[in-house]
């Protein structure tokens, strides 16, 4: 449920923190899927929850808009699902992979920033992701 008074998170501004990154482009899927991709690798995306998703999260599940993204490592995934926030979760699907997934409705901008960088971490390729680091004041989240 979006907290009032608080501006939460939305399609456009994953467009924005996404395309602000290099080598990255948008992507719609065979399904008509949003996707942003870093030199081929997805790094977040459009992840609608699916009947068997559904049955097993039952009434956890949310009814919002969901984003997928790619972290680190499954340490990371373990950390993020279990923050007491709730905005983290996953499901079988992506069992064995470094991916969580948010409700998008509820992060704020600041923290899908965050995720959206992180992810991009995850995912470039070294040097791309050096030569990020040697270009840019932002910090390496």
């Amino acid at each position: 449920m979006p907290v009032y008074g608080v501006a939460m998170a939305d399609w456009d501004d994953v467009r924005r923190h996404a395309l602000a990154l290099p080598a990255t482009e948008e992507r719609s899927t065979g399904r008509g899927l949003l996707e942003w991709r870093v030199q081929g690798k997805n790094f977040v995306f459009e992840r609608p929850l699916r009947q068997a998703d559904l049955a097993v999260l039952s009434g956890d599940a949310p009814d919002g808009r969901v984003l997928g993204a790619h972290v680190p490592d499954l340490v990371a995934k373990e950390a993020l699902v279990a923050d007491a926030s709730g905005l983290f979760f996953t499901t079988p699907h992506f069992d064995g992979y470094a991916i969580v997934l948010v409700q998008l409705d509820r992060i704020p901008p600041d923290e899908l920033e965050e995720l959206v960088v992180d992810a991009w971490f995850a995912r470039a390729p070294k040097r791309v992701a050096a030569s990020f680091l040697d270009q840019t004041d932002r910090p390496s989240w």
